[in-house]
């Protein structure tokens, strides 16, 4: 996809000049640095982005003559009976619960998820269990 590198290789060159002109301006400390921090975040993206593109190659989406069926594959595997999201979600919920109530809900939610990222990640590795 190059219009996706291509843009965030302006953003970067904008954001930059934004943040050159706001500090002559006479911007805030925290203003100056939150600007330039966009631009080093839309130069990392762009150049994820530029990476990924040299690694595959032509895209589908980059040929202007091209189908929508072109783009037709697999997307992957989505499991269609996991309940490990549950609990996941439950565990980071009150680890952030446990920083407004207090360090002792934070310890206990930190060990549930814990397993939860385990169980969600090894859900299929255990013996018996196919992943397709």
């Amino acid at each position: 996809m190059k219009a996706g590198y291509k843009l965030f290789a302006f953003l970067t060159v904008f954001y930059a000049v934004v943040t050159v002109v706001y500090w002559q301006v006479g911007g805030e400390a925290l203003g100056i640095t939150a600007i330039g921090l966009s631009g080093g975040l839309a130069a990392t993206i762009g150049f994820y982005l530029w990476t990924n593109d040299k690694r595959m190659g032509q895209q589908p989406s980059d040929n202007d003559e091209g189908e929508i069926a072109d783009l037709a594959g697999e997307l992957g595997f989505f499991s269609p009976h996991s309940w490990w999201p549950l609990p996941l979600a439950l565990s980071a919920c009150a680890m952030g619960l446990g920083l407004v109530v207090g360090w002792w809900l934070t310890s206990i939610a930190l060990g549930s998820l814990i397993v939860s990222i385990i169980g969600f990640t090894t859900e299929y590795e255990k013996p018996g269990v196919s992943a397709h």
